[in-house]
């Protein structure tokens, strides 16, 4: 079982400790209700060092990742950053990433932690006909900040050079110094950055931010806050039998220019002109909480498609859920839980806004 850096302080914090994709990672440190709010109401901060940070040298890098990704990172200008699919042949989901871009010969991508052995060698063999060199960097630790008063935590503790460019960030926009990257990027919904650094420099932050006040919060709380901003997450709500048009993330392919050749292109463009499942919300107003791989009919009892993730939301105090069905156009469907049908409201992401 592997351990982040961070792990004694998570112990010494009172960490409930469970296995995350091979991970020992924080749950929660309590009530993960407590931290789920803390995040909604100022901050809170998680250690996502378990993420795969993997850096791309070299002068054919751009023209590599306009192969490997569906989106497109010519879009983007220095210090910008973008959220994409890498597919298969098939248009399939070999996991969702962000890919960071500092020059034309440095790009940074962090992907998920689950697939961090399928990633490397799916990146390194389709590497084999670029001149870029492929790095994983196991030497940097990651902690996320996120909240609305996220940025007020987190300035004093960056490095000096770091705080004025950073406080100006954009979404999806980074600031790169001799030995730290920090993003205004995050998985919550909410404003916060994701900051990556060695080791020994993220122990010491975790430990002031603590000490000013920022909840430390496990990965229970990051799941029903990324469930109510309406992200998806891997393996659950994709996966390599599913194309981003299924799983609402039309939005992360470029489709211009025509002769982009990116990997799963001829796949996704057939797949465009079929019928196809999409992602639904879904609230639930009774008793009981909508879960992984129960079944959604119609309201004449026709079978519709599964519930991919759900939860019960401590913001809105109901149960929400994402489900792949059919294309349907109804408000309402049902639910089959404990071998009964209930009532559930269909609605549109997300179920939480982010507000200023």
């Amino acid at each position: 079982m592997q351990k982040t850096a961070l792990y004694d302080l998570h112990k010494a914090m009172n960490g409930k400790m469970l296995d995350f994709s091979g991970w020992l990672m924080p749950i929660n440190y309590g009530s993960q209700i407590k931290e789920h709010k803390a995040v909604r109401k100022h901050h809170g901060m998680f250690d996502v060092s378990h993420m795969t940070i993997i850096d791309l040298h070299g002068r054919q890098c751009e023209d590599f990742l306009r192969y490997l990704l569906a989106n497109d990172v010519a879009k983007l200008v220095a210090n910008q950053a973008l959220y994409s699919c890498m597919l298969n042949e098939n248009a399939g989901v070999i996991d969702d990433l962000i890919a960071y871009f500092f020059s034309p010969d440095f790009y940074r991508l962090v992907l998920n932690a689950g697939t961090r052995e399928k990633d490397f060698a799916w990146i390194q063999q389709q590497a084999i006909n670029y001149k870029v060199e492929v790095i994983e960097r196991q030497d940097l630790s990651m902690i996320a900040v996120q909240g609305p008063q996220a940025s007020a935590a987190v300035m004093p503790f960056l490095p000096q050079s770091l705080r004025t460019v950073a406080k100006e960030l954009k979404t999806f926009h980074s600031v790169m110094g001799e030995d730290c990257l920090v993003a205004r990027t995050g998985y919550t919904g909410e404003d916060g950055f994701e900051i990556i650094l060695p080791h020994k420099q993220a122990l010491r932050l975790w430990q002031q931010l603590a000490d000013a006040g920022v909840s430390p919060c496990g990965l229970g709380a990051r799941d029903t806050l990324r469930l109510e901003a309406g992200m998806n997450l891997y393996g659950l709500d994709m996966d390599e039998t599913v194309t981003p048009l299924e799983s609402g993330l039309t939005w992360t392919v470029a489709w211009q220019p025509d002769d982009r050749a990116f990997i799963g292109r001829q796949a996704l463009m057939a797949k465009k002109q079929s019928r196809y499942a999409k992602r639904y919300g879904l609230l639930f107003e009774g008793k009981g909480v909508l879960r992984h791989g129960q079944k959604v009919y119609d309201n004449n009892d026709n079978f519709l498609g599964m519930i991919s993730s759900g939860s019960f939301s401590p913001s809105l105090g109901q149960s929400i859920a994402f489900a792949r069905l059919s294309d349907y156009d109804q408000g309402s469907c049902q639910v089959e839980m404990r071998g009964k049908l209930q009532p559930v409201s269909i609605v549109k992401l997300p179920f939480i806004t982010k507000r200023d």
